[in-house]
């Protein structure tokens, strides 16, 4: 045990060597921290972290693995300030507010930036665009990595979709959405720590009903069969919190009509349906997806992701962005990387270069593969 925890502040001492100040404490509730980096330029980025599963330890930003990838930033001469936002799990609109009252902190406390770009992973990627929806003025850019870049409501009924027809299919694997949705019964969270033990129980169970019809299940939904356990323990873990922060159930899919299966009068027979208890506007309208950006965003996506599939998201807010005439703000780059969010530093830093380049050149970037 001692030998672990040396190693741990030994590998933290490495990823802190380009850091030489950190500013920390909470405001409104939300802890966060501010990384200056040894050459700080008066440059900042303000940083939105992706999905925490509740009650997850330790927050974020205080893991040591968080300096290291903030690296590509603090190399760069810039400021990383990062929010823990006031509650973990869905929190896209919190996160929004959490970070813009951390920006106006900085600014009050260390002066305005010559430059502020917003950055995020995953969910952190969805507080970054609707940041920039709603706060654009304060910044320069942004780069939204993987990000929930379609409407938040479509992208939480996918999942709700994926547990519909799952549990049609292969009933009593995983826990029933009824069970899911029901207030009556205590909420726990899922120990993320747990993960890989009751992926590999999922795997095993859905390969002893039918692995065909497994591997065409997965490749339904965009997934690696391999994958199929992991996204099914997280979806559980995202519609658990999503039913308890909206008092209820705002999705219903007694009129939806499923296609893309082997069999699809098989599965609309056996899909589990559910009749929305509340309006989705709790928990989605504020700060909705609009596509309305008007500052340079480089968004950065892998070419496979079991979690945000990029042609999901990326198509969908492609869409709206065109929709508000503002395609000349919008590029896309790809990396070949397998697995949400699964970017090298070499990679982001690429990303982030080409985005400064198109903010002082007023130049275009180019959309495309990113090796």
């Amino acid at each position: 045990m001692k030998k672990t925890l040396i190693l741990c502040l030994f590998s933290f001492s490495i990823f802190a060597q380009n850091v030489s100040k950190i500013d920390s404490g909470a405001i409104n509730g939300a802890n966060y921290r501010i990384l200056f980096p040894e050459n700080w330029k008066g440059k900042l980025i303000m940083y939105a972290h992706g999905y925490e599963f509740m009650g997850s330890k330790p927050l974020q930003s205080q893991n040591p693995e968080f300096i290291k990838r903030m690296s590509p930033f603090l190399d760069r001469g810039f400021a990383v300030a990062a929010s823990d936002y006031a509650y973990q799990g869905f929190a896209l609109p919190q996160g929004v507010d959490d970070t813009e009252a951390l920006r106006q902190y900085f600014v009050n406390k260390y002066g305005k930036p010559d430059s502020t770009f917003m950055v995020g992973h995953s969910m952190g990627g969805g507080i970054s665009l609707a940041t920039l929806e709603n706060f654009g003025t304060n910044y320069h850019g942004a780069l939204p990595l993987c990000p929930l870049a379609s409407r938040p409501y479509l992208q939480c009924r996918k999942e709700f979709d994926i547990y519909a027809t799952f549990n049609g299919l292969f009933t009593g694997i995983v826990p029933s959405l009824k069970d899911i949705f029901d207030l009556s019964k205590p909420f726990q969270a899922q120990n993320a720590r747990t993960m890989l033990s009751r992926a590999r129980e999922i795997k095993k169970a859905v390969y002893a009903k039918d692995s065909i019809l497994a591997i065409a299940f997965a490749k339904r939904f965009d997934l690696k069969v391999d994958d199929l356990p992991f996204s099914l323990f997280f979806n559980e873990n995202v519609l658990r919190d999503i039913a308890q922060k909206a008092h209820g159930n705002p999705f219903d899919n007694t009129n939806t009509l499923y296609a893309g299966f082997p069999d699809n009068l098989l599965v609309n027979q056996k899909a589990e349906r559910l009749a929305a208890t509340v309006n989705p506007d709790v928990i989605f309208k504020k700060y909705d997806r609009t596509g309305n950006i008007d500052k340079p965003t480089v968004v950065m996506h892998t070419i496979y992701d079991q979690l945000i599939p990029a042609n999901y998201a990326i198509v969908n807010f492609e869409n709206m962005v065109h929709q508000q005439g503002k395609d000349q703000f919008y590029t896309v780059k790809y990396t070949n990387g397998q697995g949400h969010c699964n970017f090298t530093n070499q990679q982001t830093a690429k990303a982030f270069d080409e985005l400064r380049t198109w903010v002082k050149t007023g130049v275009k970037a180019k959309a495309g593969y990113l090796e």
